[in-house]
């Protein structure tokens, strides 16, 4: 007699479905582009992706469509990073400080057939070249949203309004595992950026080797707030690894100045994750004003080589573990993690600082 373990796809839909079954309720807060605090939770973000991806059936967006994404950390565009592929379409992730020229070539080289784009970046693609480009997604409504000349040229939307004219009752597209799912280019330092495709399948192995105990650690008694724009490097596994432990999360959307992120942190955060530039203006806010970080545990840094007054004003003056990690575009983009092994843990200050620093 022969059996075997529940067999499915490892499609990223089913992270979402995950969460928003055992941890519905589970707090999805971030700063709106209007500039207040919007709360949801992993069942309500769950509808509006649904609904984001029936949206874009009705657009004409079929499996492996290319759907470019320029947008800051916020609800809304959970909503778009599980809404696209959840209709079988590829998200391309698209970095606003990109050049001009940068830009251009990487929307035209993935053929893009539409943009998901907050109001304040619709300025960046007006100065684009992209005829393969049939219309635009306004993440948002249309009230308060700029005028914009791309409507002289394609479809312009508005996702409150699409989202507004769905019931949420779908399926996400049935498509193979290995099928692409996201993309995302690298910065280009060495000639013309490169894209990197992601399978759901990757996606998914990746975002549960992201949660291991030895790794992020992350449970769902944690609030993950990341820092790191989900436009960076697959948004450093952030975007599926959070719902796939249940964790609640904090989007500070584009307001990063250390006070911005300071109210964000008192939302009850005790995981973040951001590149070393990010957190030296914040600690020294932190210690001009004397304020504290008594929920965070834990801070991930990666994108370059943490400075070790980083690493020891955290640990030392605020008990924030720092956990440096190591990756590439092109890993997914988590390579290396900075955790501890036994030998290490047992040692001295300065042994395992010297571990750190290593990365």
């Amino acid at each position: 007699m022969q059996g075997s373990m529940q067999d499915w796809p490892l499609r990223v839909g089913t992270i979402l479905d995950h969460a928003a079954r055992y941890h519905g309720g589970r707090v999805v807060v971030g700063r709106a582009q209007e500039g207040h605090i919007a709360r949801t939770d992993w069942a309500s973000l769950r509808r509006d992706a649904l609904r984001f991806t029936q949206a874009l059936r009705r657009l004409g967006v079929a499996p492996g469509t290319v759907v470019g994404a320029m947008a800051w950390n916020t609800p809304r565009l959970m909503t778009a990073w599980y809404g696209v592929p959840g209709a079988g379409a590829v998200l391309h992730t698209l970095n606003p400080r990109l050049s001009t020229e940068q830009l251009d070539y990487i929307v035209n080289h993935a053929e893009d057939a539409w943009i998901v784009a907050d109001p304040d970046l619709l300025g960046v693609l007006e100065a684009l070249t992209i005829p393969a480009v049939k219309g635009v997604i306004v993440l948002g409504g249309r009230e308060g949203a700029p005028e914009t000349v791309l409507s002289q040229r394609l479809e312009v939307h508005y996702s409150d309004e699409l989202l507004a004219a769905e019931d949420g009752d779908a399926a996400w597209e049935a498509v193979d595992e290995r099928a692409p799912c996201g993309l995302c280019y690298t910065s280009g330092t060495t000639g013309r950026p490169k894209g990197v495709v992601y399978s759901h399948r990757s996606n998914v192995l990746h975002a549960m080797a992201m949660i291991q105990p030895d790794m992020l650690a992350l449970t769902c008694r944690d609030t993950m707030m990341p820092v790191v724009p989900l436009f960076h490097a697959n948004g450093w596994s952030t975007g599926f690894s959070t719902p796939m432990a249940g964790a609640a999360m904090a989007l500070p959307g584009r307001r990063l100045d250390p006070a911005s992120l300071l109210e964000m942190l008192g939302l009850g955060v005790t995981v973040t994750a951001a590149v070393p530039t990010v957190w030296l203006p914040l600690l020294a806010h932190l210690r001009e004003s004397g304020a504290m970080l008594p929920v965070l545990e834990r801070v991930v840094i990666g994108g370059s080589a943490c400075p070790q007054s980083v690493i020891e004003a955290f640990q030392n003056d605020y008990g924030v573990r720092v956990l440096h990690a190591w990756g590439m575009t092109e890993t997914s983009p988590l390579g290396s993690f900075a955790s501890f092994k036994p030998e290490i843990a047992a040692a001295d200050a300065a042994t395992q600082l010297r571990a750190q620093l290593s990365v």
